[in-house]
């Protein structure tokens, strides 16, 4: 099952990441001009700019990956404490500094456990190899993306597993391609061709030698074995690398067209006249009508990452397309093709497995309809995880305790749920799932009265309301109250073919992902490029966060900041006191707000109020912001009296504090 969690979510916070550092349209351009044909051989000024190193310490940054540590042992915590002039220092120091070039530390290999029993080598670079990486995708993607094949949905902005599965339910139903063809390539990621790669590349117009050695030098770094001896790729992209998922998508980005050109966008299609749909796509009815009486192979597409599957029309055709694509890519790609896992499935009488689900045609009436299910694998691995978390829920490790694991067991019952959802029949595979899990959580947790399950606890969340609210199978630790989410609770959603005009550099395109930053985004890049002398990484990067997450306003009077010199960026926990940089521990505030809140002499106090002229509630977010600086708050009634006597005021105000 790929690893995607609220996709969605994750690339609008990825295009409003590049609005605050004004790298959005610097893409967009590269998006423009790569779909003109331009050729790039001028790339790595544009990579190693300071917009862009920051832009990619803030993409890592909110990546849960970046607290795992490479064989430096170094994490972006350690980056976020230096200084951001001294980060993009170093970045070009590490790229260009060195006598041979670009030297990337050792990869460290990580063994990820199968089901199957077997493991999944996973490559974890250091962390400013990390930094680079990050800072060449962030280049590279918007060339490639107008490269790209539309029937690829893998590690690709706006894409999702749920496209992938929306495109094969509408093959196999509405279009009526019945014959699946499995393809499984073996150790894809472990036995990339090196030169294949980098000549794909070129052919992309990415023709910065200078970028392409780089390329290279990452590719060939050494991987640095559990037992600790050193070995030398001379094949593959690590899994695991910032760059690798890009790599992949170059390297079988060959294999689309070429599927694509023997009959989706055959140059016969041309010669015959066709008409729009709502989205601006072409439908091109009357030349597929003309060209199934030929003898080309009606093959289809749709790929997510290096699983992929083609949908043919006719058995003959579907046995034709397997030897064909298997030839193709072993003469082509040099890649190996699994005989045991490739095979054609006649999807009305078996079921074809892809991205963790096993997808049929049922009969209904005169048509055939999509029936879909977990595959065998998840399903029995998704009962023994959740068997095996209510054991911890019983008997709670240390780090975690009760608590702690009913959490991460609901987390798992959510991810579940996400996922598989866009199984037609999943509400009889997660009751079946959910009775095994019943039975073992009432064994489990009947003995003694601290664990028994009751039908009361605490009060539920919105969100929880919503998704679980009207559940007749929650139930509540009785020690804890922490709810227990049912497994089988869940229904069914269709999934969403992707709309063709959505697209993450261009402005059209953009506006069917999220609304533009509301706030004045002049003011907001006049404060990224403010020089702030020492300051860390994390401060500036999280200042403009701030600035975006309150509006481009005040976090005490909420009036807007008119210029650069107007925002102070305060330490609610000053660092004298043990404060850091973090994003918790910073505010945005006026620069007398600012003053006001660290000043101890009454007259400066006074002279500062009779300015900013603070009602009640005001007042009390100035004080709260005192209190964390461990400064006296200021007393409202004395405020009150000294606004009496001098304006003649005689209307109570009310103590705050």
């Amino acid at each position: 099952m790929p690893s995607e969690k609220h996709p969605k979510a994750k690339s609008v916070e990825s295009l409003r990441h590049a609005e605050y550092y004004d790298m959005q349209r610097t893409f967009d351009e590269l998006y423009a001009r790569s779909q003109a044909g331009e050729v790039f051989d001028n790339l790595m000024e544009l990579i190693l700019s300071k917009d862009n190193i920051m832009l990619a310490y803030r993409n890592i940054k909110s990546n849960s990956g970046s607290a795992t540590p490479g064989t430096d042992r170094l994490r972006i915590t350690d980056i976020g404490r230096l200084p951001a002039d001294e980060v993009v220092a170093r970045v070009r120091k590490i790229v260009r500094g060195g006598t041979n070039g670009y030297t990337p530390r050792s990869v460290r290999r990580k063994e990820i456990p199968k089901p199957n029993g077997k493991t999944r080598p996973l490559g974890i670079p250091c962390i400013w190899d990390r930094l680079i990486q990050q800072c060449i995708k962030q280049v590279m993607e918007p060339i490639c993306e107008a490269k790209f094949s539309s029937n690829s949905y893998g590690f690709r902005p706006n894409r999702s597993v749920e496209n992938a599965i929306a495109a094969i339910y509408r093959l196999i139903q509405r279009s009526g391609l019945y014959y699946v063809v499995e393809f499984d390539v073996k150790g894809f990621f472990d036995n990339v061709d090196h030169s294949k790669l980098i000549r794909q590349l070129w052919s992309m117009n990415i023709r910065d030698k200078e970028l392409l050695y780089v390329i290279r030098r990452i590719l060939k770094a050494p991987i640095q074995m559990p037992d600790g001896h050193l070995e030398n790729p001379k094949k593959g992209t690590p899994q695991g690398g910032i760059i690798s998922p890009l790599l992949a998508n170059v390297v079988l980005n060959e294999l689309d067209h070429w599927v694509e050109s023997q009959w989706q966008n055959h140059p016969v299609i041309e010669k015959y006249s066709y008409r729009e749909n709502a989205a601006g796509c072409p439908i091109h009815s009357h030349a597929y009508r003309a060209m199934r009486n030929t003898n080309l192979k009606e093959m289809y597409i749709v790929r997510y990452a290096d699983d992929f599957r083609i949908l043919c029309r006719t058995k003959e055709q579907a046995n034709r397309t397997l030897i064909a694509v298997t030839k193709w890519l072993t003469e082509r790609l040099k890649l190996e093709v699994s005989p045991e896992k490739t095979r054609v499935v006649d999807v009305r009488r078996s079921y074809s497995e892809f991205l963790g689900f096993k997808i049929r045609l049922r009969k209904k009436g005169k048509k055939h309809v999509v029936q879909s299910h977990m595959c065998d694998k998840a399903y029995k691995r998704v009962k023994a995880d959740l068997v095996k978390q209510v054991g911890n829920i019983k008997f709670p490790r240390a780090c975690r305790g009760e608590s702690g694991e009913v959490h991460l067991f609901n987390s798992m019952v959510m991810g579940i749920q996400n996922y598989y959802r866009l199984a037609t029949d999943i509400s009889l595979d997660c009751n079946n799932i959910g009775r095994a899990v019943d039975i073992v959580l009432k064994n489990r947790l009947k003995a003694g009265k601290s664990h028994r399950l009751k039908k009361e606890g605490r009060d539920l969340t919105k969100s929880e309301i919503q998704r679980y609210g009207k559940s007749k199978r929650l139930r509540y630790l009785a020690q804890s109250k922490e709810p227990v989410y049912p497994i089988s609770y869940i229904r069914c959603k269709k999934p969403m073919d992707l709309k063709r005009n959505v697209c993450a550099y261009t402005p059209q395109g953009r506006s069917e992902i999220h609304n533009d930053l509301q706030m004045d985004t002049t003011l907001l890049l006049q404060l990224m490029k403010a020089t702030a002398y020492s300051r860390s990484a994390e401060y500036m990067d999280n200042r403009i966060s701030l600035f975006s997450a309150q509006q481009g306003k005040c976090a005490v009077t909420g009036k807007t900041f008119e210029s650069v010199s107007d925002i102070h960026c305060h330490h609610k926990r000053p660092k004298s006191l043990g404060g850091t940089d973090c994003y918790g521990n910073l505010v945005l505030v006026l620069a007398p707000v600012h003053e006001l809140i660290h000043a101890t002499n009454k007259s400066a106090i006074d002279s500062r109020l009779s300015v900013l002229k603070l009602n009640r509630q005001q007042l009390a977010k100035l004080n709260r912001l005192r209190i964390s600086a461990e400064v006296k708050p200021i007393d409202s009634e004395e405020i009150a009296l000294e606004l009496n006597s001098h304006n003649g005021m005689t209307k109570e105000i009310k103590k705050t504090v």
